[in-house]
């Protein structure tokens, strides 16, 4: 219960602050609604429906795992900011395991994703997308694991990271190639082979291609893009979060100890 307590205590910390910070609330929600209400109906102008399939609906469903997986990865950099202000030293020496402060860091990044998860749906709907209720409950609890498995990449990142300034610098270069070897915007399975390669240990690619498998796997009416099957993008997306949490945390630990 003390290691539950606390893991509830600091995600609650993450999540109180960014409600406090409208500014950062606005940017957050801005970018991603501003890609599914323009960019989705754009290219759907632009290209149509290529093989039956509806673009806006595939943008929409790309840009909301990019943006819920993204925004917790890119969340854990606060994480650096409490080392340049000494607090990870205070609350390090708090009687409770390494492990349950990092994972409520985590959570609290992934709780602070969901309103603009909540968001895109909310534009989606607006803009046409079909989204069966079913799906609508369904999808919940999976962008809030994609977002702990997003705050976990973004832990093992950071990890030796000594500032933010360093830290946004490094997570440009990590996240900038992987809006498109994701298949964020356009279907990644006709690569060439040296792309296919990068794209096939591109963590943000299991987060967009498990949400659509959520997606159109409850909704088989609609046509549906080439995707990996459920089980494959599941299985990888446990083991990549697991490696990266174990990993993360005991390189963070350490570099806690030598300060």
């Amino acid at each position: 219960m003390i290691e539950l307590s606390a893991i509830l205590v600091i995600a609650h910390r993450d999540f109180v602050k960014l409600l406090r910070d409208r500014v950062r609330l606005f940017a957050d929600l801005t970018l991603p609604v501003g890609l599914v209400l323009l960019l989705g109906p754009a290219l759907q102008a632009g290209f149509g429906s290529p093989g039956g399939i509806d673009v806006t609906t595939f943008v929409f469903t790309g840009v909301l795992a990019q943006t819920v997986w993204q925004s917790a990865a890119l969340g854990v950099i606060s994480l650096v900011a409490d080392r340049e202000e000494d607090f990870s030293q205070e609350i390090f020496v708090s009687p409770v395991s390494r492990y349950s402060i990092v994972i409520g860091k985590i959570l609290g990044e992934a709780l602070v994703a969901l309103p603009q998860a909540a968001a895109i749906l909310l534009v989606g709907l607006l803009i046409g997308v079909r989204i069966d209720p079913l799906v609508m409950l369904t999808l919940l609890p999976v962008l809030l694991a994609l977002a702990v498995f997003g705050g976990a990449f973004g832990l093992l990142v950071l990890s030796r990271m000594q500032s933010q300034r360093s830290a946004n610098q490094v997570f440009t270069f990590l996240m900038l190639p992987q809006f498109f070897l994701a298949g964020v915007f356009a279907p990644i399975h006709d690569l060439p082979p040296a792309l296919a390669a990068v794209a096939a240990i591109a963590p943000m690619r299991y987060a967009v291609e498990l949400t659509r498998n959520v997606f159109y796997g409850l909704q088989p009416d609609q046509v549906a893009p080439v995707i990996w099957p459920a089980g494959v993008n599941l299985a990888i997306t446990g083991g990549m979060f697991l490696a990266f949490l174990g990993l993360g945390t005991a390189l963070f630990v350490r570099t806690e100890r030598n300060r």
